[in-house]
C-alpha cells in the first residue's frame, strides 16, 4: 500500500557528493519508522503533528500561547549560570543565550547520553539535524528565531552504555567508580590515565582539552559539545538543575497524587499493539526516580506487600513515604526527583520554547507512546521528528566500490548478492546442473519402470542408486562453483573486506563508528553533514568524502 510521500522539495541544492534513498531501501530500520514516514494512518492516532514546513506555523502559535515569560527567564538564567563567564562562551552560542530571552525565539531540540568522546556517529547526525532545521525554519519563517538545543541525559544512570567508544576496529574505555547515580555527575578520575592517553596522536586537541578542562562529565560533554558545534550556534543544556527543577512541581504532584502518565502509556500500548507495532519502552506506575544521599538514582514504586510501608518505596532502600510526605518533598525540594524515560519527554517541553525533538528510530518509537501522556500534563506535544541517518564512504573506499563495479546505493545489498552481481561483471559463469539432476531423475525413474515389471523386489535397490547419483551430482555442483568462485577470489575478498568497513557486524556505520574515524582525516566533515543534510526530506543519505 502506498501512503504519502515525505521527500518534498529541497531548500537548498544537493551536493554533489551526495545521494539520498529511502530509509526502507536500506533494509536497517523498523517497519514503524518507515511507516511513520511515509505517514501510514494507522500511526496518524500517535503523534500531534506530523513534521513538515507548513505544519510549524500552528506549532509556532501553540506554544506561544502556553510558554510564559517567566520560564523564558527561568531557562535564560540557568543557561547563563550553567556556562558562566569565563571563558565566554562562542559568540553564536551566546547570541542565542541572548535569543531565547524573547518572545519570538523558539528552539528545536535533541538529546543524547553522555558517550565518551561522543561514541556513536548518530550523536553527530543529531546535533547536525537539528542545526540544519533550525537553519531551514529560519528560512521559512523570518520573523521568528530558531534555537537548536542538545539536551544531555545528564540524569541517565546506565554507565555502561557510555563508558566506551570504538575507534578504528579498537575498543577504549574508562573504568570509573560508577555509584549508580546521574552519570552527569560523574568525577572524571582515571579517565586521562585509562583512555585519553592510550588514543592515537591524530585526535584532536579539543577531544582532550574538554575532559582534562573538566570536573565532571556532564561539563566535558558541554564542552566537546561546544567545540564542534558551538560555531553553528547549538546551545546544550543540563537539566539537573535545583533552579530548573522547580518548573516539575506540579508534573510531580500529579503523577504521585494520581500516577497518570502510566494510565496514559497503557491505554496508548494497547491501540499500537492493535495496531500492529510493539510498544519500546516500559512505564511503571510511577515513571520516577528518586534522587538518594548516597547519590544513587532509585525508583518509586507503590507498596504492593502492605507491611511497613504506608505508600511508596524508594527501591534498594530500607525508605518508605506516605504520599503526603512525598509531596511536601516534592514542593520543597523537587530537585530529589527525577524522570524516567516516559516523562522526561514532558521536562523538556516545560523548560524549553521547543517545536521538534529529533530522535532516532527507537526514540521516535517511544515518543509516539506519550501523545496522552503530554495531554493528561496539558503540555503541547513537539513534532517528533527521525534524525538524519547517513552512510559516510571515503575517497579510497569509494575508488574500491568503483573498481568493483558497484554504485554507492548497491551496496546495501545483501552480500550474496553482491558477489553475483561482481561475479557477473567479471564474467564468472553462473554453475547450475539443475537441468542434469532433471535428466537423471528421469532416467532413474525409467529404469525403476523396468524393475516394477521385472522384478520388483529391485524398485528400493534403484531407489537408493538413484538417490547416491543425485547426491553425487550436488556434489560436483558445488565444487563446480567453488572452482568458478575461485577464479575471482581476490575480488570477492576485496568486496567482503569493503561491505565489513561500511557496515560494521552487518549493521549500519553510524551505530558503531566513533566520528574521529572520519574527523582525522575530514576536518570539515561537519560543515560537509551540514550541507548534505536536509532533515524534512525524510531520507537516508550517502555522503561520499570529496
Amino acid at each position: 500500500m502506498r501512503y504519502l510521500s515525505p521527500t518534498g522539495p529541497r531548500p537548498y541544492p544537493m551536493p554533489t557528493n551526495c545521494t539520498t534513498l529511502s530509509y526502507a531501501e536500506t533494509g536497517a530500520f523498523s517497519s514503524l519508522l518507515t511507516d511513520y514516514i511515509v505517514r501510514n494512518p494507522a500511526l496518524a492516532p500517535f503523534y500531534h503533528r506530523f513534521p513538515s514546513l507548513e505544519n510549524f506555523a500552528a506549532q509556532i502559535e501553540e506554544k506561544k500561547a502556553v510558554y510564559t515569560p517567566e520560564a523564558r527567564k527561568r531557562l535564560v538564567a540557568a543557561l547563563r549560570d550553567q556556562y558562566g563567564m569565563a571563558p565566554e562562551p562562542e559568540p553564536a552560542i551566546e547570541n542565542n543565550i541572548l535569543l531565547l530571552g524573547e518572545p519570538t525565539t523558539f528552539t528545536v531540540t535533541t538529546g543524547h547520553q553522555l558517550n565518551l568522546l561522543t561514541g556513536p556517529l548518530y550523536f553527530i547526525y543529531k546535533i547536525a539535524s537539528a542545526i540544519k532545521l533550525s537553519r531551514d525554519l529560519k528560512a521559512k519563517y523570518p520573523q521568528y528565531d530558531f534555537v537548536p538545543v542538545y539536551w544531555m541525559a545528564t540524569e541517565d544512570h546506565d554507565f555502561a552504555e557510555i563508558n566506551h567508544l570504538s575507534l578504528f576496529g579498537k575498543t577504549y574505555a574508562w573504568d570509573a567508580a560508577n555509584t549508580g547515580g546521574p552519570v552527569g555527575r560523574l568525577p572524571l578520575d582515571g579517565l586521562a590515565e585509562q583512555l585519553l592517553s592510550q588514543l592515537p596522536p591524530e585526535v584532536p586537541t579539543a577531544f582532550h582539552k574538554a575532559y582534562t578542562e573538566s570536573k565532571t562529565l556532564a561539563e566535558a560533554t558541554r564542552k566537546l559539545a561546544d567545540a564542534l558545534f558551538g560555531e553553528f550556534g547549538l546551545v546544550t543544556l543540563d537539566a539537573d538543575r535545583p533552579a530548573l527543577k522547580q518548573a516539575l512541581v506540579p508534573l510531580l504532584e500529579k503523577e504521585l497524587s494520581g500516577q497518570v502518565s502510566n494510565a496514559a502509556v497503557q491505554a496508548t500500548n494497547a491501540r499500537l499493539t492493535a495496531a500492529g507495532y510493539k510498544p519500546q519502552v516500559y512505564s511503571r506506575p510511577i515513571n520516577l526516580f528518586f534522587l538518594t544521599d548516597e547519590g544513587k538514582r532509585e525508583r518509586l514504586e507503590p507498596d504492593v506487600s502492605g507491611a511497613d510501608c504506608v505508600e511508596v518505596t524508594i527501591r534498594n532502600t530500607a525508605k518508605c513515604h506516605s504520599q503526603a510526605e512525598l509531596l511536601a518533598l516534592a514542593q520543597a525540594h523537587p530537585e530529589q526527583f527525577s524522570p524516567n524515560v516516559v516523562l522526561r519527554p514532558v521536562y523538556q517541553e516545560m523548560l524549553l520554547p521547543n517545536l521538534a525533538y529529533i530522535g532516532g528510530a527507537a526514540e521516535v518509537a517511544y515518543w509516539l507512546q506519550l501523545k496522552d501522556v503530554f495531554a493528561a500534563f496539558a503540555v503541547p506535544m513537539p513534532m517528533v521528528l527521525p534524525r538524519n541517518s547517513a552512510e559516510y564512504i571515503s575517497r579510497a573506499n569509494a575508488g574500491k566500490l568503483k573498481k568493483l563495479g558497484l554504485t554507492t546505493h548497491e551496496i546495501f545489498r545483501p552480500l550474496p548478492e553482491l558477489k553475483k552481481q561482481v561475479g557477473a561483471a567479471l564474467g564468472q559463469e553462473e554453475i547450475s546442473l539443475k537441468e542434469q539432476q532433471q535428466a537423471l531423475a528421469a532416467a532413474f525413474q525409467q529404469v525403476q519402470d523396468v524393475a516394477q515389471r521385472l522384478d520388483p523386489t529391485l524398485v528400493k535397490t534403484v531407489a537408493a542408486e538413484a538417490q547416491k547419483a543425485a547426491a553425487s551430482l550436488a556434489g560436483l555442483e558445488k565444487r563446480l562453483s567453488k572452482a568458478a568462485e575461485t577464479k575471482h577470489e581476490t575480488a570477492y575478498t576485496q568486496l567482503a573486506t569493503l561491505k565489513e568497513k561500511l557496515f560494521p557486524g552487518g549493521g549500519l556505520q553510524e551505530r558503531s563508528e566513533n566520528v574521529l574515524s572520519i574527523l582525522i582525516n575530514n576536518p570539515g566533515f561537519i560543515q560537509d553533514l551540514l550541507d548534505a543534510f536536509e532533515p524534512l526530506a525524510l531520507e537516508f543519505t550517502v555522503l561520499e568524502e570529496e
